[in-house]
């Protein structure tokens, strides 16, 4: 378990009121970088599923699942409806499904997961390591949700929980170290959920934080994090690398408040 984040609030208003506009650019600029596609790393065909965020489904994931097949993967949805953060409910569906899919190709699986998404992602690795090749996480923030999201009232109506409780929960099964590689992409500019609530604590050989801009919402379709993207899920199964190890991380993905 991570040590819990103390003094971190929820992001800003002026972030959060912004988030539909900023999403609509990140939305923009993935269209405009579609023909820069054939030069990132091309995959090997191995399968890699994409989890929604809260209360969004597969029909956000389309462009991310589009670009993912266009660079040499096999992408699949979760066909799990909304995200109602209803892990335990859905948790052995899901177990299946990536057991199934791993059989089916008769090689590991990558997970991406945004928000939400994201904290499933890195609880369904650790129930099923023999079946992740790795795990890639976009903004979200598996080191605690409690009073570090704009979306608190939100989530407790839905849920019917108060967000202590669906904390304690997930974070049993999400936060800490992971026994595969896995990457969590943030954004520093989130106006959902608090960004340091999305970071590993413990940056190694296997567990890396790379810092994207982008919205909470538009992280799905921003170049920057669809690069990171490409370049991780490019990297040969048992010779997984961070990524600020690579060519592209050194020259692009490094700031000096992160030195």
């Amino acid at each position: 378990m991570q040590t819990p984040l103390q003094n971190v609030k929820a992001p800003s208003p002026l972030l959060l009121v912004t988030e539909l506009l900023r999403g609509a650019f990140n939305f923009g600029t993935y269209f405009a970088s579609l023909p820069l596609s054939p030069f990132l790393p091309k995959g090997d065909g191995h399968t890699v599923i994409v989890l929604p965020g809260f209360l969004t489904n597969d029909s956000v994931t389309v462009p991310l699942r589009y670009f993912l097949k266009s660079n040499g993967y096999t992408p699949k949805p979760w066909e799990l409806g909304r995200n109602y953060a209803n892990y335990e409910e859905i948790e052995e569906k899901m177990l299946n499904m990536i057991r199934r899919y791993a059989e089916e190709s008769g090689q590991k699986i990558s997970l991406i997961g945004w928000s939400a998404g994201g904290i499933f992602a890195r609880a369904l690795a650790n129930e099923a390591p023999e079946c992740i090749r790795q795990v890639i996480t976009l903004g979200s923030p598996f080191r605690g949700v409690d009073g570090k999201n704009n979306l608190q009232f939100l989530t407790e109506v839905i849920t019917g929980k108060k967000n202590e409780e669906i904390e304690k929960v997930i974070l049993e099964r999400s936060a800490g170290a992971l026994k595969v590689p896995n990457t969590s992409i943030y954004t520093r500019l989130d106006g959902i959920v608090a960004w340091q609530a999305c970071l590993n604590e413990i940056e190694n050989y296997t567990s890396e934080n790379v810092e994207v801009f982008a919205s909470h919402i538009g992280l799905g379709f921003d170049p920057m994090t669809l690069v990171c993207i490409a370049d991780r899920l490019a990297q040969p199964e048992d010779e997984w690398r961070p990524f600020k190890t690579t060519t592209v991380g050194k020259m692009f993905y490094s700031y000096p408040w992160n030195k």
